[in-house]
């Protein structure tokens, strides 16, 4: 996920300190990856060097100075060129599963009883993403149906793969 683009997304609505996209950021995207304070404040930090953003407004806290930030024109560019570029395709390529598998297949070890393990943990994990949609606002919802059909798609590789182990065991250690 792109920090900088979030920042800057939210931004773009309104003028925000640090705090505020802290606080806005774990609202909305508190399922994905966390987000410390230090990353945004060094984030701010670049966008500001480079003119993504400015200081709109210094204001008295219950610490230091609270700076607020506003998107500038280039910050706007940026990010509109953002929206318009697709993300790549996620393909785990640097799957630790599919490392498994391949390696207990060269060792002589059950690749089987791998996958099984790892079905059974994919479909914990889909009961716990099923039961939490059911009290998810409509935005949470949308994430969670992201990671079920991402387990879905693992579940059916899972799937084909146990079928073909005989195979695929003979291809490795030919």
């Amino acid at each position: 996920m792109s920090v900088q683009h979030a920042l800057l997304g939210f931004m773009e609505v309104t003028p925000r300190h640090g705090y505020d996209l802290k606080r806005s950021y774990d609202t909305l995207f508190s399922g994905m990856r966390p987000l410390r304070f230090g990353q945004i404040y060094a984030t701010l930090s670049r966008l500001e060097r480079d003119g993504l953003v400015e200081l709109a407004e210094t204001a008295p806290g219950q610490g230091p100075e609270r700076k607020t930030y506003s998107i500038t024109a280039e910050g706007v560019t940026d990010l509109e060129r953002w929206y318009g570029e697709p993300e790549p395709a996620q393909s785990p390529i640097d799957s630790a599963l599919f490392l498994k598998v391949t390696l207990a297949l060269l060792s002589g070890r059950d690749a089987g009883q791998i996958i099984e393990a790892q079905r059974e943990r994919h479909a914990d994990r889909m009961r716990e993403l099923t039961k939490a949609k059911e009290i998810a606002d409509e935005h949470d919802r949308a994430l969670l149906d992201y990671a079920l059909f991402h387990l879905e798609a693992d579940l059916r590789w899972m799937d084909h793969t146990a079928q073909r182990l005989g195979e695929l065991r003979s291809a490795l250690t030919q």
